[in-house]
């Protein structure tokens, strides 16, 4: 049974950095897609970075150039480091997989998803 847990969310402030983790279990499967989203309660859910078996990696504008999805296969963990925090970044932050994708394309749609994790929250003050 595939699971996702994430970790790593945590109060922080205004310019500081956080790093997300998401351990993958259950899975060992040579073609996936990742991705990252968050949401803040009442909003949709906003896709902020996707990474795919090959490396090809794509970002939410408002997060360019501050923030980086990265995996570890050896450890099967997905991590996203946040630097230059903004209050806008609080939210809760989801980690999603889809497991052998029809294309080799990160995404940032939610419908494109199969397994979620259960979220960790990023609180930023100014």
């Amino acid at each position: 049974q595939v699971q996702l847990v994430e970790s790593g969310g945590a109060s922080a402030q205004t310019g500081g950095s956080l790093r997300l983790s998401c351990a993958v279990s259950g899975s060992t499967a040579s073609r996936w897609c990742m991705g990252w989203f968050r949401q803040v309660s009442g909003d949709e859910r906003e896709g902020v970075a996707s990474i795919v078996t090959n490396g090809t990696t794509t970002y939410a504008e408002s997060v360019k150039g501050r923030f980086t999805i990265s995996k570890d296969n050896t450890e099967n963990t997905l991590y996203l480091q946040m630097n230059d925090l903004k209050p806008e970044d609080t939210a809760m932050y989801y980690c999603a997989l889809d497991l052998d994708p029809s294309t080799l394309a990160p995404s940032l749609s939610e419908l494109h998803y199969n397994y979620w994790g259960q979220g960790t929250q990023v609180t930023v003050s100014s």
